[in-house]
């Protein structure tokens, strides 16, 4: 696994609106790295994003220190390695914005805060993964899903053999605490549920959402969502925490089945009998459904004290329509890519950030095409040229046959739409114009189509993406260039002096004189029971607090 001071989850980061919050990272893996911050917006910084396209990789043995503000964002989000398919040996971890003390939260303060990370997971390490990828295999079944890091309670003797660790949830009787839950995993939608305890809904990726209960959420790949549980049981016995896989064949359900324990203090044994039912893999229409019932707490506030609803993002004029077709991976040129418009990004040896900030040509094209062409597939550097302060309507066209997900980085996005079958101009007429909720990650269904609507009022260079590792892995991806054509408006902070150079610019680095020195396994416990483990260090110094006038 892929340790972060020693721990898989890493730490979580925990941070209030508005701070400024300083990060060193130090590399003790043996290949490049870069940290992406989901969902947090980095307002006019895309220096800090952390992709491909924003920074140079941090060289195996470097150190970098992330400088960002978590400015006017509230909620639940997480951070994970974004280059290498390395997400899918770990490296991630929670990152918590609270509210500024003099804005109202929409529900009383809860007992408890509790962070967990769901996710499939393979024995092979993210190596041998991504080059399966790359030969055109598929991945397959996972071998398991996780909940923080840890395999499933052994609930059937005949599925779950002796002997694997297993997460334990103590909680306190009448007492009601916030699960922030995230899908970190590689490409499988999860169904999590809690035997016998509802879940009521409050936010969702830093917007505070409609207070609805849930007997279970269907959590897609990149997804985090808020959930207020109340610990309202007789504590006869302890109680199943699942995640289990969606979509899959349901030979497989048993093997990709995640179970954690919510153990009462006063319980009286452990959790017994079969476990919470998920929903019907065949009611096809389930998943969807229950999305769209996910919306907008319009009258509350979130990091601002006006409601989040005085933002009548139904009354903007929409400036530009991008369609989006994927396609599953296919031979390009007798290379595997999956594709976007029929275009499989590939990253260039200079970041597109800095090839931009030292106005090199050739390194990208600012013509990505806004619907499918008539031309073959092709690998290519091509973007997407936003208009500054603009209005953006997206649709995701999911040609695959399973679930995708999609997030833009440095925004949130409304989801106003999703239906089957293809998106005309027609389908405009079902937009929910009113409550759709802000998110940055959203699910795409197979055979079916998500409708997004965007306001670019935040200057840098984007990273819109698969959030499934395969497909991302493979060029699903594609960047959108803000720009304030105001010479004179400096809107965008500049380069940071710790800036790492590389590919065209490579001339401009320094050699770092304090490189950190390799670890390998040491200090790190029970390290002879792990096949593979590198670590990476991050340690965290925040926060500086910033007063806003």
């Amino acid at each position: 696994v892929i340790a972060i001071n020693g721990k898989f989850p890493g730490p979580t980061l925990n941070v209030t609106t508005n701070w400024n919050v300083v990060v060193n990272v130090k590399n003790h893996i043996d290949e490049p790295l870069l940290i992406t911050w989901n969902g947090i917006q980095h307002r006019k910084n895309s220096w800090q994003d952390g992709v491909s396209g924003t920074n140079c990789p941090i060289p195996a043995g470097w150190n970098f220190t992330y400088q960002f503000q978590v400015k006017d964002q509230i909620g639940s989000f997480f951070y994970f390695p974004s280059l290498h398919f390395q997400r899918a040996s770990g490296g991630y971890g929670g990152i918590i914005i609270n509210n500024r003390d003099v804005i109202p939260v929409p529900f009383g303060t809860p007992d408890g805060d509790i962070t967990i990370f769901i996710s499939d997971w393979y024995i092979k390490s993210h190596k041998d993964l991504r080059k399966e990828l790359e030969d055109g295999s598929d991945l397959g079944v996972p071998d398991g899903v996780l909940f923080n890091g840890l395999g499933p309670y052994r609930y059937d003797v005949s599925v779950v053999p002796e002997g694997i660790a297993f997460e334990t949830i103590n909680v306190e009787p009448g007492r009601t605490y916030r699960f922030r839950v995230h899908n970190v995993g590689i490409s499988t939608s999860l169904n999590f549920r809690i035997q016998n305890h509802n879940l009521l809904l409050v936010e969702t990726e830093g917007s505070y959402t409609v207070q609805q209960n849930y007997t279970n959420m269907d959590i897609h790949v990149g997804q985090s969502y808020s959930f207020l549980i109340t610990m309202d049981q007789n504590a006869s016995t302890d109680y199943y925490m699942v995640a289990s896989s969606r979509f899959t064949n349901s030979t497989s359900v048993s093997r990709v089945t995640g179970v954690a324990i919510l153990h009462y203090s006063n319980s009286q044994g452990p959790a017994a009998g079969p476990l919470p039912d998920p929903p019907n893999e065949f009611e096809t229409y389930y998943s969807m459904n229950q999305a769209r019932t996910i919306r907008w707490n319009v009258s509350a506030g979130a990091a601002r004290p006006n409601p989040q609803g005085s933002f009548k993002y139904g009354d903007i004029t929409v400036t530009d329509v991008y369609v989006l077709l994927n396609r599953p991976a296919e031979l390009i040129g007798g290379k595997w890519g999956t594709t976007l418009n029929g275009i499989s990004y590939i990253a260039p040896a200079t970041p597109l950030k800095l090839a931009q900030q030292f106005n090199i040509p050739g390194v990208f094209k600012l013509d990505f095409p806004n619907r499918m062409m008539n031309r073959p597939t092709k690998f290519d550097t091509s973007i997407i040229n936003g208009s500054y302060r603009g209005f953006m309507e997206i649709i995701f066209q999911n040609n695959d046959t399973t679930v995708q997900s999609y997030h833009m980085d440095g925004y949130a996005f409304f989801v106003v739409g999703m239906d089957y079958g293809t998106w005309t101009e027609n389908s405009r007429g079902t937009y929910n114009k009113w409550d759709g909720v802000a998110r940055c990650t959203t699910q795409v269904f197979p055979g079916a189509w998500t409708a997004i609507l965007v306001s670019l009022d935040n200057v840098g260079m984007w990273n819109l993406r698969a959030q499934n590792l395969n497909s991302w892995y493979l060029g699903q991806e594609v960047y959108v260039s803000v720009v304030n054509p105001e010479i004179t408006n400096k809107t965008e902070v500049a380069m940071p002096d710790n800036a790492i150079y590389c590919g065209l610019l490579s001339y401009l680095q320094r050699y770092q004189a304090h490189k950190v020195s390799f670890s390998g396994t040491t200090g790190v416990p029970n390290a002879s029971t792990i096949t593979t483990l590198v670590a990476l260090l991050l340690t965290f110094f925040c926060c500086i607090k910033v007063i806003d006038w």
